[in-house]
C-alpha cells in the first residue's frame, strides 16, 4: 500500500542577531515538534536581512551563530532540510521573475513595509519595498502545502497565494499555493517591561526581552523586574497583561495549565512566582545553550550541515525553477 505524502512545511527566521525566548516559544519550539509529522524545509533568511544595513563581520558571525543555536534548540539535519538562504541561488533568481508578476500596488499595501520604512527612514531601499516577492520566492520553490505565520505575516502569504495564482491563469499550473499553519500551541510572548507589546530583540529596554543565550543570572534579574500589577494575585484574567504573559511562558516551558498554576501559587505573592518563571526558563533553557556551546565549538560540523542542507534544498528548489523558466520562455543555458 502506498503511504501518503507528508504535507511540506517551509519555514524561516533571519540571522540578524539575538534569538529571544519570544522567538523560541513562539515559533521555534513548534519548528522542532514538526518534524516528524511534516517535511520540513527550515531556513536562515540571511537574504532579507541586508535590507537593514550589516556590519559584514557580525553578520557572518550571527548567520553562524543563528545555525547553531537552532540546532541546539533542536533542528535535526537528517529529519529537515535546513539551509541558508544565500547559498540557494534560486532564491535570488526566483524573486526577481516574481518581482514581474507582482503590482506595484500590492507591495505598496504591505503594512511591514510602512513599519519598516518608518524605522530605517534613512535607508527606505527596493529591497525593503520587493521584499515579499523574495518571501513568496522562498515559499514557491519549495512547492510548501504549509507555512507557519504569526499575525504580522498574514498579508505576506496572501500575497503569495496571489502572485502564485497569477503565475499560474498566465501559464499553467505551476506552483501549488500554500495555507497558512497555526501551530495547536503557538504562543505569543510579550515584552516582560510592556505586555502590550511582542517581545523584541529591538526593545530599548533590555529588561523587556530575555535572549536564549542571557546567562541564568540575567534571565533571573530580568523576571525578578517583570512588570505585574497591584493585585498580588497569580490568576489568568482580562487586564491583567504582565500576568498573563507570566504564565504562558511558565505553562510553555513547565506544560501546566493555567488552571494548575493558579493553584499552585495561591496564597504566594508575585516574588516567588516571578523567582519560580525564571527559575524554570533557566532550566528549560539549559540543554540548549550547552549544545550550542558544542555546536559553536565545531566549525567543520556546523559547515557539513549547512553545506549538505544547501544541496538538498537547491535539488527541489532548481527543479521548481527549471519549469517557470521554461514557461516564460527563457533559452536553456
Amino acid at each position: 500500500m502506498e503511504t501518503e505524502r507528508k504535507k511540506v512545511i517551509f519555514s524561516a527566521i533571519q540571522p540578524s542577531g539575538t534569538i529571544t525566548l519570544g522567538n523560541y516559544l513562539g515559533a521555534l519550539k513548534n519548528w522542532v515538534a514538526l518534524q516528524d509529522e511534516y517535511d520540513c524545509i527550515f531556513s536562515l533568511a540571511d537574504l532579507h536581512t541586508i535590507t537593514v544595513r550589516q556590519d559584514p563581520a557580525t553578520f557572518r558571525k550571527n548567520t553562524t551563530e543563528a545555525y547553531a543555536l537552532l540546532l541546539a534548540c533542536g533542528i535535526d539535519p537528517k529529519k529537515s532540510i535546513f539551509f541558508i538562504q544565500s547559498h540557494v541561488p534560486a532564491h535570488a533568481q526566483l524573486a526577481w521573475v516574481l518581482n514581474c508578476y507582482t503590482q506595484f500596488g500590492e507591495l505598496s499595501r504591505m503594512t511591514q513595509f510602512k513599519d519598516k520604512a518608518a524605522k530605517h527612514a534613512d535607508n527606505i531601499n527596493a529591497g525593503l519595498f520587493t521584499y515579499p516577492s523574495l518571501m513568496a520566492a522562498d515559499i514557491l520553490l519549495y512547492q510548501a502545502d504549509l507555512v507557519p505565520v504569526g499575525a504580522d505575516q498574514k498579508q505576506h502569504l496572501e500575497l503569495t497565494r496571489n502572485i502564485a495564482d497569477r503565475f499560474n491563469a498566465a501559464y499553467s499550473p505551476t506552483f501549488n499555493l500554500p495555507d497558512g499553519y497555526i501551530p495547536k500551541h503557538g504562543a505569543r510572548i510579550m515584552s516582560l517591561q510592556d505586555p502590550s507589546s511582542k517581545m523584541s530583540k529591538s526593545d530599548s529596554n533590555v529588561n523587556g526581552f530575555v535572549a536564549l543565550l542571557d546567562p541564568p543570572e540575567v534571565i533571573m534579574r530580568k523576571f525578578k523586574r517583570a512588570v505585574t500589577d497591584s493585585e498580588a494575585c497569580v490568576r489568568y484574567a482580562e487586564g491583567k497583561d504582565g500576568v498573563n504573559n507570566l504564565m504562558g511562558i511558565y505553562s510553555c516551558v513547565t506544560g501546566k495549565t493555567m488552571e494548575e498554576i493558579e493553584h499552585e501559587f495561591e496564597g504566594h505573592g508575585y516574588g516567588d512566582f516571578k523567582t519560580a518563571v525564571g527559575e524554570a526558563v533557566v532550566e528549560h533553557l539549559r540543554p540548549i545553550q550547552e549544545k550550542f556551546a558544542q555546536y559553536i565549538a565545531d566549525k567543520a560540523y556546523l559547515e557539513e550541515c549547512y553545506r549538505e542542507g544547501a544541496q538538498r534544498a537547491e535539488r527541489i528548489a532548481n527543479r521548481t525553477l527549471a519549469k517557470v523558466m521554461k514557461k516564460i520562455g527563457f533559452l536553456p543555458a
